[in-house]
């Protein structure tokens, strides 16, 4: 199944049959909504479908941004109006949790802002690894009067523990690559420019390696580590009604004011402008 026309803004390139490269390339800021659902859907089909790949990485080509938030500007109906995927839960919930049980080893190699949906995909990958000096990860939302949608309530805890995954959820700041590694938000932080060259090596090195043991030992240390669904479910519906309540329409409306959704300073220091609203 060829999909790379279908995803259209997310680029696959398949470096081989056991090895893909998803790319974000959703100009200017690579802000997810709706719109873009049903491309990382194909994606993901495509992974759980696909007889031989063994590895996708997912990085980005806009600078500044590997993944960043959902998209406010989106007429609302629009994500109200998606059936659940195949597990029963919401659009993004579903596809993160068929990425994390999928066969394939998934790696995101953040070079910019990992905002919300980013750092949840990020959560959802098997592995994350970080430029040092470019990669910034972010649960903002609290900030803003929201509570995130993707997991990382569920995710986090897991990977980092109880405290400092409140730190990042409740904190609302931005969290830099290097400190992220030493909190094991990600794998490893590495100089920017050495960060392609590690993922492309790892990814290969796995790419070479028999895809059922790659798959049984990935399944069964899922078993060990993933939230169940019943954990995840709640967090998309605590999202949506965020949505509604005034204190996050008044502090969503006063980010698009200062410049939210628009290149500059607000989407860069996200963290900054959020701590901000309150003052």
């Amino acid at each position: 199944m060829d999909i790379s026309a279908e995803v259209g803004r997310i680029r696959v390139d398949r470096r081989s049959a056991a090895y893909w490269r998803v790319t974000f390339d959703l100009p200017p800021l690579n802000i997810f909504g709706p719109a873009n659902m049903s491309q990382l859907n194909a994606v993901v089909a495509a992974l759980e479908s696909d007889r031989q790949v063994k590895v996708v990485v997912f990085d980005s080509a806009v600078e500044g941004f590997f993944l960043t938030h959902y998209d406010f500007m989106a007429d609302p109906d629009e994500t109200l109006g998606l059936p659940p995927g195949p597990t029963g839960l919401q659009q993004l919930p579903d596809m993160l949790v068929r990425l994390s049980r999928a066969s394939v080893v998934s790696i995101a190699s953040i070079r910019g802002r990992a905002t919300g949906v980013g750092s949840e995909l990020a959560l959802a990958s098997d592995m994350r690894f970080a430029s040092r000096e470019k990669a910034i990860l972010s649960q903002w939302e609290v900030g803003a009067a929201l509570v995130p949608g993707g997991g990382p309530m569920a995710r986090l805890p897991r990977l980092i523990g109880r405290g400092r995954a409140l730190e990042v959820l409740l904190g609302a700041d931005d969290i830099p690559g290097d400190l992220a590694e030493r909190y094991g938000y990600v794998n490893r932080a590495l100089p920017d420019a050495e960060l392609d060259g590690f993922v492309d090596a790892l990814a290969q090195r796995i790419a070479s390696f028999d895809k059922q043991a790659i798959a049984e030992t990935k399944r069964l240390v899922n078993v060990a580590s993933l939230p169940p669904d019943a954990e995840i479910a709640p967090e998309w519906d605590a999202f949506i009604a965020a949505l509604n309540r005034p204190a996050a329409r008044s502090r969503i409306k006063t980010l698009m004011e200062r410049g939210f959704h628009a290149p500059g300073d607000v989407e860069t220091r996200l963290g900054y402008h959020v701590g901000q609203l309150g003052r």
